[in-house]
């Protein structure tokens, strides 16, 4: 969901009433506000920061250093394809290298990095719209996709 100005402010006023009493309450409100709008909307630090009473440097610099935070919304589909020793080891490798050419030049779909899914006996492995994906396959990957 994109923040519509007229939108943001009451709804990120809630949130921060209903996690502002936690102790280190900043992490908590910022997984709220992803989770409302998809990403962390550049006008919610200021009145996040206000509220905490903390800068802004500091509510900015928390959402740049943890990856999980989003400055931007995220496409529609995410896929990781697992990079450690035993899914390269099982075609890993070949298997990221021909869906990324088969996905090419789509806009909706956020290629990123992992190193283990746990899945290690079933590999190679894939996660796909936070769906784990055993004895992933190019045709299976790319079908929860929609190509």
């Amino acid at each position: 969901m994109s923040s519509q100005p007229g939108q943001l402010v009451p709804r990120l006023d809630e949130i921060i009433a209903e996690h502002i009493e936690l102790e280190g309450a900043l992490l908590p409100i910022l997984h709220a506000v992803q989770a409302e709008w998809g990403h962390i909307p550049e006008e919610a630090l200021i009145p996040i920061a206000t509220a905490l009473n903390i800068g802004k440097a500091e509510t900015h610099g928390v959402v740049s250093f943890y990856h999980d935070f989003r400055r931007e919304p995220r496409p529609a589909h995410v896929v990781r394809i697992c990079r450690a020793e035993a899914c390269q080891s099982m075609g890993g490798r070949a298997l990221e290298s021909e869906v990324k050419e088969r996905l090419a030049g789509r806009q909706d779909v956020l290629f990123e990095d992992v190193y283990c899914l746990g899945l290690c006996a079933c590999s190679p492995a894939a996660m796909v719209d936070g769906v784990l994906v055993a004895r992933a396959a190019t045709d299976d990957i790319c079908g929860r996709v929609g190509a």
